[in-house]
This record gives structure tokens, C-alpha cells and sequence, in this order.
């Protein structure tokens, strides 16, 4: 495999994310043969909006979930049934409600009532399909990032729900037909996830018959998540699933025609990607070792660990010398104008050369999509999916024209002078 990496590199150039598509469909295979025929997968966009990327997952049979309009376009030119896309999000715009609307897609998530009153006054709306985003009562552990059990900008409280149960009695355009709720991201513990999925399942009921409305669809959220640094260890994937299926078997017995839906994106592509660098440089300062690769943290902002107080690496190899052991420590950074441009601190490698490929492995998920790919103009990097034998550029690196095509030079005023210039004299022969 390091050798196809020094192939793409060849080709295509550095920095690259390269996407491994066999991968990507062993994952979700294996997924879905396990899994609760009752449930329907939902692959998350935001994890990686590439449309080559959201139609494989269309092609494998997934469904998409989006959260802007520039995420449902994708999607439908990804080829995906918009019946099979959801869009999610606590501020959408009336032009991504209509979009909605005349796509139509399964159902629109509304994070609010106020929402709901929204999209119900729009004359297109008609029969649109709304499914209520909800913060249960009950608590959650186990996540890295927390989306509930706190005050957030997210859905609707469950205490708030039980406290209207009218309010929904007066729509006359759209269909309230189910809830959703989403508790977290980055689960690595199973039990935390049958925790969630039947905390989720019950709330769904009990809101359902306070609001008196059908239970077509329930989404239980997702938020399955991949372990990126020493202390963490994988999620037991069977484990999750048997619970997962533990839960929606007790409630099928009661609501055989529900149809429930995971959302599921980084669980999904986050092993499936690489970020490529090349090493432009390799210097010593005050008795350290920095690599200065081609590519830092405006491409791959996630590896900075946001969130966390102390550094923490992704896991970083060496592609060009994959077999000889790691004996050397080097700071790799990338070529920007910050000392905060670490992609990865103190990290044992073999010896590390000016022309070297070095790979951040699991970064198939908030990659550039996440990162400022704008930041000194270096524009976005090249991304390639290898799939079948083939590698694929899926989209190109951002060339100067690319970053400079969207603005505009207004008409400068030509400089006044200050003073006029004095009048030379001639001090010629008389």
C-alpha cells in the first residue's frame, strides 16, 4: 500500500487525502450485514462531503444526511434517492427549506417550533414530512462532544414538548411524523451506545402520544466513533450493533412500521483516509527536530486536537520508510506562518529526509472540509479515492486562479501629488 501512496503522490502531487474506497465499502458492508434490517443507515455528510464519497455510500444503498444546501445539492447529483436524505440543523434559510421542498426528500429534522411554523407557512411545503429534533431528560456519558443534557442550540426540550402538547394541532401544510435525537459524538463505548438507543426509543414514544402524533420514523442519532490517540481504544463494533439491535427488536414488537434510521460518519470514513505530506525540510532548533512538510493544519485543522487542553497526536507513519523502525523524534509542522501549525509533536519515526512522504492515518472524516484551506491562500489540497485498482482524483487542488476567481478589484483612485514639482532652470552657455 505505501507504494500506491508514493504513486498518487507522483501523480497527483502533495499534500493529498487519499481515500481508500475498499475500505469505505468493507466497513459499510460489514455494517449492514449485522445490522437490524429495521434500521437504515444514514451516512453524515459533514464527516466528508466529497460527492464521490456521498455516491458510493448512495451506490452501496446508505442514505444521506445533510446540513446545508450545498450538502443536498451533493447528495442529489451524487445520485442519491432524495427519498433517502434528511437535512438537519439548528438555522436553515428559507432557501434550504424550499430546496427541501422541491426536492422531496424524506424529511425535514426541525430543531425548534418556531421552525416548524416556518416551513408549514411556505406554500410548496405541502405534505412535507417533519420530524421533531428532541433533547430527552434523561442523561448520556461517554461521548467526546456532547450534543445534549445541556443547554445547546440543538432541537427541542423534551420538558418544553410535554409542556404544549397543542402546539402542533394547528399546521396546515407540512406532516409531523416522527423524532429524532442525537446525544453525542465520537461514542467509543458500546454500552454507551444501547444506553442512548434505548433511552432514544422511549422518549420517541412517550413524546409521540403526548403530541399525538405517528411514529413513522425515529432516528437515533449515531455518533459511533474512531479512536485517534494512545489513551483510546477501538469501539467494539459487534458489541454496538448487538445492542443497537437488542433495543430496536423490543420496539419493532410494538411499532412494526417504524422506520429507524442511524446516522453514522466518521465510524464509516475516518479509517478509510490518509492525509499525504511530503517533507520539504528537516531542521534542528534549541535540540529539537522539526520536519517542515508541505502541508500542516490548514488542510487538517482536526489534528491540531481542538478541544482538548493538551496535544495529542493522530497517528503519523512513515511512507517512504514504512519498514525500518522508529528510532528518531521529529516535530512535523506545515509550511504556515503560525507556531501553532503542529500536525504532530515529538512523534517517533525512522529517519525522516527532505523528500520523504509521511502519512496521518484515520483522517478520512473533518478533514479539509473542517480546516482553514484558506488560510496564507494555499487553497484546498487534492483529494484521491482509490477504488477497484483505480485511483481517482475526485477533486482538484485550488490553483492561484481558483483562489482568486470569486473576488474583485474595485477601481483605485489614481494617487494626487502633494505639491507641483518646481520649475527646473537652464544654466546654459549666454
Amino acid at each position: 500500500m505505501t507504494d500506491r501512496y508514493a504513486e498518487v503522490a507522483d501523480r497527483f502531487g502533495t499534500p493529498v487525502y487519499v481515500y481508500d474506497g475498499d475500505l469505505l465499502r468493507q466497513r459499510y458492508e460489514a455494517l449492514r450485514s449485522r445490522l437490524h434490517p429495521a434500521v437504515d443507515v444514514f451516512y453524515s455528510a459533514k464527516a466528508n462531503p466529497n460527492i464521490s464519497i456521498c455516491g458510493l455510500f448512495g451506490a452501496l444503498g446508505a442514505g444521506i444526511e445533510v446540513s446545508s444546501l450545498a450538502e443536498l445539492v451533493t447528495a442529489v447529483r451524487a445520485g442519491v434517492d432524495p427519498a433517502d436524505v434528511i437535512f438537519l440543523g439548528p438555522g436553515k434559510s428559507a432557501a434550504e427549506l424550499r430546496a427541501c421542498c422541491e426536492s422531496g426528500i424524506h424529511a425535514v429534522v426541525c430543531e425548534s417550533l418556531d421552525e416548524v411554523l416556518a416551513l408549514d407557512a411556505m406554500e410548496i411545503a405541502d405534505g412535507m414530512r417533519i420530524v421533531l429534533r428532541i433533547n430527552p431528560d434523561f442523561d448520556t456519558h461517554g461521548s467526546r462532544l456532547s450534543m445534549g443534557g445541556k443547554p445547546r442550540q440543538f432541537g427541542i426540550d423534551e420538558e418544553i414538548l410535554r409542556g404544549r402538547p397543542a402546539a402542533l394541532t394547528g399546521l396546515r401544510r407540512v406532516r409531523v411524523v416522527g423524532i429524532h435525537a442525537y446525544l453525542g459524538t465520537r461514542i467509543l463505548d458500546a454500552s454507551t451506545v444501547l444506553h442512548n438507543t434505548r433511552g432514544i426509543l422511549a422518549t420517541a414514544e412517550a413524546t409521540a402520544g403526548i403530541l399525538d402524533i405517528p411514529l413513522e420514523v425515529v432516528d437515533i442519532g449515531g455518533g459511533w466513533g474512531v479512536p485517534y490517540f494512545d489513551n483510546e481504544t477501538d469501539l467494539d463494533g459487534d458489541e454496538a450493533v448487538d445492542g443497537v439491535n437488542q433495543a430496536v427488536a423490543a420496539f419493532r414488537e410494538r411499532h412494526p412500521d417504524t422506520r429507524i434510521i442511524t446516522e453514522l460518519g466518521r465510524y464509516l470514513v475516518g479509517w478509510c483516509g490518509t492525509y499525504v505530506v511530503r517533507a520539504r525540510y528537516v531542521k534542528q532548533s534549541k535540540g529539537e527536530w522539526f520536519v517542515v512538510a508541505d502541508g500542516g493544519t490548514n488542510h487538517h485543522m482536526a489534528a491540531v486536537g481542538i478541544g482538548s487542553f493538551v496535544k495529542r497526536n493522530f497517528p503519523i507513519r512513515s511512507l517512504t520508510r514504512p519498514d525500518e523502525p522508529a528510532e528518531e523524534t521529529y516535530t512535523v509542522t506545515g509550511p504556515l506562518c503560525t507556531p501553532n501549525d503542529v500536525v504532530g509533536k515529538r512523534v517517533r519515526l525512522p529517519e525522516v529526509r527532505p523528500g520523504d512522504l509521511l502519512g496521518v492515518d484515520r483522517s478520512g472524516a473533518y478533514g479539509p472540509s473542517a480546516s482553514p484551506v484558506l488560510f496564507l491562500s494555499h487553497g484546498h489540497p487534492a483529494e484521491v479515492l482509490l477504488l477497484d485498482g483505480d485511483a481517482h482524483l475526485i477533486r482538484h487542488r485550488d490553483t492561484v486562479d481558483d483562489l482568486l476567481r470569486s473576488q474583485r478589484l474595485v477601481p483605485l483612485p489614481v494617487p494626487a501629488t502633494t505639491a507641483a514639482a518646481p520649475e527646473r532652470t537652464s544654466h546654459g552657455s549666454r
